[in-house]
Parts: C-alpha cells; sequence; structure tokens
C-alpha cells in the first residue's frame, strides 16, 4: 500500500498532465456530439449522437474523479500516513555515492592524530538505549571501510519509522543515506556503502521517529573509513 501511495506522490505531475489531455480529448468529442446531435434530422442520427455524447460524459466525470482523487491523496491523505513520505532530505540508494554533500576534515588542517577514529563522548552515546534504539554494530571508535552491514535494535513504543545519517567530523551537517519503516530487534537494519567516501573520521547516527512523527534523541557511533584495499 505505501508503495502505491509513493507512486502516487512521485508522479503526481505526471498523472495531472495524463488526466489533463484525456479530459481536453474527451471534452472536444463531447462538443462533436453535441453538434451532431442538435443538427441530426434522422431518429438513427439523432440516436448515434446521443449515444457518443453519453459516453463522453461519463468519460469526464471519470476522469474528473480521478484528478480530484489524486489531488485529495497527495494533499491531504499521504502527508498523514508514516512512511510513505518521511524524509525531509533525499534518500540515497544503498550504493550511490554520498560525497557531494560530506566532506572529511582537510587533512593538512589538523594534527596527524586526527586520522585515528574520534573518541567516544557522553552525548554522541545519549541517545542509545538497549532493547529500544542500539547500534550495535559497526561499534564506536572502530575502523570501517566497504560495504557495512549495519547491525542493532529500532522498537520503541509508538514506533513510526527510523532512518540514518551519516556526518563527516566537525562538519555539523548530516546527510540521510537510508531508511525503513519495520521495528527491528538485534538484528541487520540497513547498509552503509563507504567505497566513495574519503578516508576520514565520520559518525554514524539512527534516527527513530514515533508514529506521531516526532524525532527522538538519536544514537550515534564515531567512525574511521579508511580505503578498501584493491
Amino acid at each position: 500500500m505505501n508503495e502505491l501511495l509513493r507512486y502516487l506522490k512521485d508522479f503526481e505531475y505526471l498523472i495531472y498532465i495524463i488526466i489533463g489531455g484525456f479530459t481536453a480529448w474527451h471534452i472536444r468529442k463531447f462538443l462533436l456530439a453535441w453538434e451532431e446531435l442538435r443538427a441530426a434530422a434522422f431518429g438513427l442520427e439523432k440516436e448515434s449522437a446521443q449515444l457518443r455524447l453519453n459516453r463522453s460524459a461519463a468519460l469526464l466525470v471519470v476522469l474528473l474523479f480521478l484528478g480530484t482523487a489524486e489531488f485529495g491523496l497527495v494533499s491531504f491523505i499521504i502527508p498523514s500516513i508514516p512512511g510513505v513520505n518521511p524524509l525531509p532530505t533525499a534518500t540515497l540508494d544503498l550504493l550511490a555515492s554520498p560525497t557531494t554533500t560530506i566532506v572529511p576534515v582537510d587533512e593538512t588542517a589538523v594534527p596527524a592524530v586526527q586520522e585515528t577514529p574520534l573518541p567516544g563522548t557522553a552525548i554522541v552515546q545519549a541517545g542509545c538505549v538497549p532493547e529500544e534504539l542500539m547500534i550495535t554494530y559497526p561499534e564506536n571508535n572502530t575502523t570501517v571501510s566497504g560495504i557495512i552491514e549495519i547491525e542493532g535494535t529500532v522498537n520503541i513504543p509508538d514506533f513510526g519509522f527510523y532512518k540514518f545519517e551519516i556526518s563527516s567530523s566537525n562538519s555539523g551537517t548530516w546527510l540521510t543515506i537510508q531508511a525503513g519503516d519495520a521495528p527491528k530487534n538485534d538484528e541487520n537494519i540497513g547498509f552503509w556503502d563507504t567505497t566513495q567516501l574519503e578516508p576520514g573520521n565520520y559518525s554514524l547516527r539512527l534516527v527513530v521517529i514515533d508514529n506521531q512523527g516526532v524525532p527522538k534523541e538519536p544514537c550515534a557511533v564515531d567512525l574511521y573509513v579508511e580505503m578498501m584495499d584493491e
């Protein structure tokens, strides 16, 4: 059901164009049938013209209903359903490169010691709650490379959906890379492709939103992304 609603949302303008084209065509057919009905002199001519007129009128009513239904779904119904269009930022494909907005710290501007994973802090770990919101793999302050299988738990009362965000060290900019709409319990909750990232320090955080659209405090881990061996 969510996939159908997402399709109607994504192709909203194309659907309007198609409905509009059919509407214009059937309005023309309706007017032609109306003129033929007025000009008809014999019973068979009038009957044929009336049949075409009725058919065009019925199709116009159907097209009007479809256009109204599409507008109502996109404008009022879909925004109220969690998981259909939840992300305020663009969601990337699993293997897409997020390097367009994530820039690692300039190595020449910081001491060489910054090339090791950042130490964990109380703030980073504050949102991690066992059996509710946890990233169990990769662990905090570890080195990763390639495509990472993220494991953990996302299971809060009134669950709505969850998403992953990444940020380069000290950038303050978070990029959504993936989302899910089903609770998870100590299992695979997503993937992170690091192959297109520049080596450096990154933060990965797990954000869960309840079914009222209210985000909870995220659970985050600090990681060092290294170049994958050829």
